[in-house]
């Protein structure tokens, strides 16, 4: 008996496999709503994305610094955009709000 629960137990555990996350992103797509989603689903995800942004279009500025006041004031400001844009990309709303 003890031999088939140790089998049942290590076939149980075999069986467990972890769910895959979403590695790859394609930014252009994810709207306000996806976004506002994932802002109480997953926070630290809605961080890396928020910072992305930031990145991309400080870049398309040519700007080599952050400044923290703008980085609070922009996701402030593309949050509260992406309230009632809910079918906007995220990336319309950021060119539209940030500065």
């Amino acid at each position: 008996m003890r031999k088939i629960v140790l089998f049942v137990a290590l076939m149980m555990a075999g069986a467990v496999v972890p769910a895959k996350a979403q590695v790859v992103v394609d930014m252009s797509l994810i709207t306000c709503k996806q976004y506002q989603e994932i802002s109480k689903t997953d926070p630290d995800r809605a961080i890396v994305i928020a910072s992305w942004m930031g990145g991309y279009f400080g870049a398309s500025k040519n700007l080599s610094t952050i400044d923290f006041r703008y980085t609070k004031r922009n996701t402030e400001k593309v949050t509260d955009y992406c309230k009632s844009h809910r079918d906007e990309t995220l990336m319309s709303a950021v060119e539209k709000n940030f500065r």
